[in-house]
């Protein structure tokens, strides 16, 4: 089948990685989901099927108080995690190395170094992108000439590497750099085509890898790209493949149990017809799915927009323009917002402002949370109140 074809072309044993130090994976051909299986019907409904947040909820005082707040050195960046630890990418000292993997603890605000300098031996290869949870830890190598990148993971606790570091996977140019997610001990990556280069027609595939295994699995196929990044959320992984695929362009966001790896489909929600979803995640039972386009049909799903819900029960909307993934617990969704944040109540039908932190406005503050959370982080590059200029970053957390 397909996966196995684009496994053979697509993946290189060590020997190949020019002497990096770190055990290849194998990947066992076969996909859990392919393009061939039945899907949802498209969710259409009309443009006013759905309660609208800024128009029907009434504005309160945010429900969320400060837990943290600790202050990082300049070029930290925090990508999203689910448990106690937080992945970084931080600047480097020099230009060698460019970058470096790290690790923030959200009880004590430590920052610990995780991955000092790229394995891979190119003075051109950096660290592009982190991911971990409290048991594994992931990164993405990226090589600024050629594009060649390579994605690694290894055993973490306590804010160190732990066992052998795997090589999950290798890629050339003709495939971007793998979106990825970490859960438990349990790594998400997907492998795609980039919209330039020899291999833009083929399909794309997601693999999962357990800590301890030989080989990776392959579990859900796209004919195209995704439409997301792995996300991942109380047991939950989604995605965003291409469904119907004989019928037109259509995405289906996807809810899939990591319990059976993979196997079974929680729930899904299938958009308009040429509708591509720009963030997805799942709170409780609900999706949240956000547009930041207006297409000219396609009903409530096709306007620009978060929104909270299932095709099933319905949904709500908040009519702004979409930046970060949300994220949030039962009722309560905390959704990126410009330079705040929104505080949204399901429950009793308010919302309310979580503020930036001061001389945080020019560059934004971001979250570190995506799906279901208890505990809600954030971060923001702060400047210096008497020059003007970046001088820290501050990182906060909320209890949920």
């Amino acid at each position: 089948m397909r996966a196995a074809k684009l496994t053979r072309r697509s993946f290189f044993k060590t020997a190949a990685a020019g002497g990096v130090i770190a055990a290849a994976v194998g990947v066992l051909p076969g996909c859990t989901h392919g393009p061939d299986e039945i899907d949802a019907d498209p969710t259409v409904v009309g443009e006013d099927s759905a309660e609208s947040v800024l128009e029907s909820f009434t504005q309160a005082d945010s429900p969320l108080a400060e837990e943290h707040s600790w202050t990082l050195p300049l070029g930290n960046v925090l990508r999203p995690a689910e448990g106690a630890w937080a992945p970084v990418i931080t600047a480097g000292s020099s230009a060698t190395p460019m970058v470096k993997a790290s690790a923030l603890s959200l009880s004590s605000g430590t920052l610990v170094e995780v991955v000092p300098a790229p394995l891979g031996t190119a003075a051109t290869t950096v660290i592009y992108d982190v991911r971990c949870s409290d048991s594994a830890y992931a990164w993405v190598e990226l090589d600024l000439v050629t594009r060649a990148w390579a994605l690694y993971a290894s055993a973490f606790s306590d804010g160190q590497l732990s066992g052998d570091t795997k090589m999950l996977w290798e890629g050339a140019a003709d495939y971007d750099p793998a979106p990825f997610a970490v859960s438990g001990s349990s790594v998400i990556w997907q492998v795609q085509p980039s919209t330039s280069g020899s291999k833009t027609t083929e399909h794309s595939l997601c693999y999962l890898w357990h800590l301890g295994d030989s080989d990776a699995q392959s579990v859900v196929e796209s004919p195209g790209r995704f439409a997301t990044a792995p996300t991942v959320s109380a047991g939950t992984v989604v995605l965003a493949p291409r469904v119907h695929d004989d019928e037109g362009v259509f995405y289906g966001v996807t809810a899939y149990a990591l319990s059976d790896d993979l196997k079974t489909k929680v729930d899904q929600l299938v958009m308009p017809a040429s509708v591509r979803p720009f963030r997805a995640a799942r709170v409780g039972e609900r999706f949240l799915v956000s547009v930041e386009a207006s297409y000219s049909s396609g009903g409530l799903l096709s306007k620009m927009g978060t929104y909270m819900g299932t095709s099933s029960a319905g949904f709500v909307k908040l009519d702004r323009e979409p930046s970060e993934c949300g994220c949030g617990k039962d009722d309560l969704f905390v959704i990126k917002s410009n330079s705040s944040y929104l505080v949204i109540n399901l429950a009793d039908k308010t919302y309310s402002s979580l503020a930036s932190v001061d001389r945080a406005v020019d560059y934004g503050e971001f979250p570190a949370r995506a799906g279901e959370c208890d505990q809600f982080v954030t971060f923001s590059t702060v400047k210096d109140p008497d020059t003007g200029y970046p001088a820290s970053v501050t990182v906060r957390t909320f209890r949920l």
